[in-house]
């Protein structure tokens, strides 16, 4: 913007002045293009829409082997379930304790992982009878989980994702998360996605392509738009929820209190 002011008012300018402005605007903006390079903004295409409970305050969504599981937060409210697809229905579910937050989920080695909010608790379920297996503590908050080469990779809501161990949750590594030279913070759920980290960025329609090699962000994906492309324009809450279908590259997101969930298929923005 400024760089196109500097180009419409040059009268005030002597010459020489104005030839060496513009030169550094123009090193500015070859710069900022360089730490860009390799991003991709994508736009997205509606496959299918099923129904989805709109009670639930999605924080975690998992696809494995024909089954979606989710988990579901608020005080009093938090639960882990199992829910079919093609209709919505809930085939099995379990309620966490009042005084918990249900946060992010992860299935791994035919467990699922589910993080908690603020109580520092991630509990690890049989998949089958999600009869309760483990109870692990961890530090800081929980938001997002996915596993990626055996290592699960949690979110707490800042710019960095941490790698933990399954077996002991003790932390791997960290790295942060930056698009260019920006940090991008409010990560949230997460999926691993064609060996790249998808995250939903809280509060935004982004869903952000992160390797989880450097911590780059590679790709944007922009959401804006989902429940108005059905028609829906009634109460709903954040964009939360990723789930990835490997076997058959099925790509399905929803939020926080949505009537629907969407499969759909993206594509790079021309």
């Amino acid at each position: 913007m400024l760089k196109n002011q500097v180009l419409k008012s040059p009268g005030n300018l002597l010459p020489g002045c104005f030839l060496v402005l513009l030169s550094c605007f123009v090193i500015v903006d070859t710069c900022a293009d360089e730490h860009l390079k390799g991003h991709v903004a994508y736009e997205y295409e509606i496959v299918n829409q099923y129904r989805h409970d709109p009670t639930a305050f999605t924080q975690g969504l998992v696809y494995s082997n024909g089954r979606l599981f989710e988990s579901t937060g608020l005080w009093g409210q938090s639960r882990l379930r199992e829910v079919e697809l093609e209709t919505g229905k809930v085939k099995n579910e379990i309620s966490l304790d009042n005084r918990l937050f249900g946060e992010g989920l992860e299935l791994y080695d035919d467990k699922l992982y589910q993080l908690t909010w603020k109580s520092g608790l991630l509990f690890v379920y049989d998949s089958k009878t999600f009869e309760r297996l483990a109870t692990h503590r961890l530090s800081g908050q929980g938001w997002g989980l996915t596993e990626t080469d055996g290592k699960l990779v949690k979110s707490d809501g800042s710019s960095r994702l941490t790698f933990l161990d399954p077996a002991t949750m003790k932390p791997l590594r960290i790295i942060e998360v930056t698009r260019g030279n920006e940090s991008i913070d409010k990560l949230n759920e997460l999926e691993m996605v064609n060996g790249l980290i998808y995250a939903n960025v809280f509060q935004t329609n982004q869903v952000v392509m992160i390797s989880p090699v450097t911590g780059q962000v590679v790709g944007t994906l922009d959401l804006s738009g989902l429940l108005k492309a059905v028609n829906y324009y009634g109460k709903a809450g954040v964009l939360n929820g990723i789930a990835y279908d490997d076997q058959n590259d099925r790509l399905f997101v929803t939020g926080k209190h949505w009537p629907y969930l969407f499969e759909i298929k993206i594509k790079p923005v021309n």
